[in-house]
């Protein structure tokens, strides 16, 4: 046999084992990354499997239920007692409005003062927002009794009512910087202060009603200015 046959022979035998063994290696990393990429889909399944299945996450998830849906209830409530907008009142409404909900914001105005206009429009955006207040607005002229009784001298006046009590009251713009183009933030941020709109302790509602009721009842000049003035 010619020996340069043998030698052709030989090397293209072991060509042809590099090349099958270089292609099983390919198929053996295939089907390894196959695996890494299954297995995390399998294992998320497994997962999923065994929260649904857990007795402390069903309870969590009843409990969360439950709660959404008494909020739910009390807003509806809230809701038919005149909360979530701001609406107009009459004189003859006010005494069953402010008494008849634990909080109330009720804004004196006129209908031709033009800063009792950009505090309708700030009130009318907390209104909705904050459901547990109930937010109204009064036309000072059609209520003569209740502006001399509470002493309103400047409108516009926006008086905090609490379980029926007037406990404090924003006069013009005084407390918003004697300016027109305040934000609704910082009127937000008044009343959170005033504790009018977050809520409180009971006890501490107690000692805003003690504190502020005197001051609100002292004599003021009944004639009515408009705060444009200032």
């Amino acid at each position: 046999m010619d020996p340069d046959a043998v030698k052709s022979t030989l090397s293209n035998l072991a060509f042809g084992n590099v090349i099958a063994a270089a292609a099983r290696n390919y198929q053996k990393e295939i089907l390894a990354n196959e695996k890494v990429q299954a297995a995390p889909a399998s294992h998320e399944e497994v997962d999923l499997d065994e929260l649904m299945d857990d007795p402390e996450l069903e309870k969590l998830h009843a409990e969360r239920i439950a709660a959404l849906k008494k909020e739910a209830e009390k807003r509806e409530v809230l809701k038919r007692q005149g909360h979530g907008e701001y609406r107009e009142i009459t004189e003859g409404d006010f005494l069953g409005e402010v008494t008849g909900s634990e909080k109330v914001i009720c804004h004196f105005y006129h209908r031709e003062f033009y800063r009792c206009k950009i505090m309708d429009k700030h009130l009318k955006a907390l209104a909705p927002v904050y459901v547990g207040t109930k937010f109204v607005k009064l036309d000072a002229e059609n209520a003569p009794f209740f502006v001399a009784k509470l002493a309103i001298k400047t409108l516009p006046c926006v008086i905090l009512f609490k379980k029926g009590i007037a406990v404090d009251r924003l006069v013009g713009f005084e407390d918003l910087g004697r300016k027109d183009d305040f934000s609704t933030r910082a009127l937000e941020n008044i009343l959170k202060m005033k504790g009018i709109i977050d809520e409180k302790k009971k006890d501490d509602e107690d000692d805003d009603n003690e504190g502020d009721t005197s001051k609100n009842r002292r004599i003021r000049s009944s004639t009515i200015e408009d705060s444009d003035s200032d």
